[in-house]
């Protein structure tokens, strides 16, 4: 055991993992974060805590995780490279191993250009493949990126982001194999709606040996509408939305039992997938949605599992 975390015994086991995520708020009550944690408390082995996603200042995700650290739920704490330089990243992976963090999802982040903040500044010191490099020589090696000493390594799980869609596609598995070489321990992917295609980029993660050295957990989400359907389609970058799941979404009576039916069905066969070890549910602000679609697909987080 690296880190000592739930997830972490849970995929090494071989049981199927559930992650969810939880996103912090645009405010300061810290009762948003506890009121989602109990939410999934049960439905998920572990929890992401997104940080400042698509360049939207939140809450910060150390503070958030702690808050879910106290509410008995296994947190995966977000960094991004967009707002610190490897001194601050450093320090925060110090400071969140010591409030109880024990996974993190090592991201480059979304360009400040797409948040609320465009004339802020990005540091972009390291991206994701550096920044997990890094983790790894300070939990494995006991040493800082200037290489010197640690006194107590920060003993974390490390995970990070992959694409399946994004282009080059001949080029999103071979990606994806540089974090593993960097020390990558498990990958949650982009969200899945064309299949098809994500069973290729597993076929090429499986001929370049990623599947046996890293846990892939495959991405999902349930639709709201058929308006959110479009708008994923059409105006968000490296998303594949088939016009089936549109033209399914906008001929629904209801959508959201639609959106989640679609996402029961998905989830029921990227989880037949030859290196699929378990998946990561992305209802963003729609937590209580998790645990209808456990019930619908007939899954239990696997650390419920006997």
């Amino acid at each position: 055991m690296k880190s000592g975390s739930k997830l972490e015994q849970v995929l090494s086991a071989g049981r199927f993992a559930v992650t969810a995520e939880l996103g912090p708020p645009k405010g300061a009550d810290p009762r948003v974060i506890i009121d989602k944690a109990k939410l999934l408390k049960g439905s998920a082995d572990a929890v992401n805590i997104t940080d400042n996603q698509t360049a939207i200042a939140r809450m910060c995700s150390m503070a958030a995780a702690k808050l879910v650290v106290e509410q008995g739920l296994e947190p995966i704490m977000q960094m991004t490279c967009r707002d610190r330089n490897r001194l601050a990243i450093q320090a925060d992976i110090l400071g969140a191993a010591a409030l109880g963090v024990k996974n993190l999802l090592c991201l480059t982040g979304d360009h400040q250009s797409f948040g609320n903040h465009r004339e802020a500044v990005g540091v972009f010191d390291l991206d994701s493949v550096m920044l997990i490099g890094m983790v790894k020589n300070m939990r494995d090696e006991g040493i800082f990126q200037n290489g010197e000493e640690l006194t107590a390594p920060p003993k974390l799980f490390i995970g990070a982001a992959a694409n399946p869609y994004a282009d080059p596609f001949p080029f999103r598995a071979i990606r994806l194999a540089k974090k593993v070489d960097a020390g990558l321990d498990f990958v949650q992917t982009q969200i899945i709606y064309n299949v098809e295609k994500f069973e290729q980029f597993m076929a090429q993660c499986r001929e370049l040996g990623v599947t046996e050295r890293c846990k892939i957990l495959a991405g999902v989400a349930p639709l709201k509408s058929a308006g959110m359907a479009k708008y994923m389609k059409n105006r968000v970058a490296g998303m594949d939305v088939p016009d089936t799941v549109v033209e399914r979404m906008g001929a629904a009576e209801d959508s959201q039992s639609e959106g989640i039916d679609i996402c029961v069905e998905i989830i029921d066969r990227v989880r037949r997938v030859e290196g699929v070890a378990g998946v990561h549910i992305m209802a963003v602000e729609w937590e209580e949605a998790v645990p209808e679609i456990l019930s619908r697909a007939g899954l239990r987080p696997g650390s419920a599992e006997a």
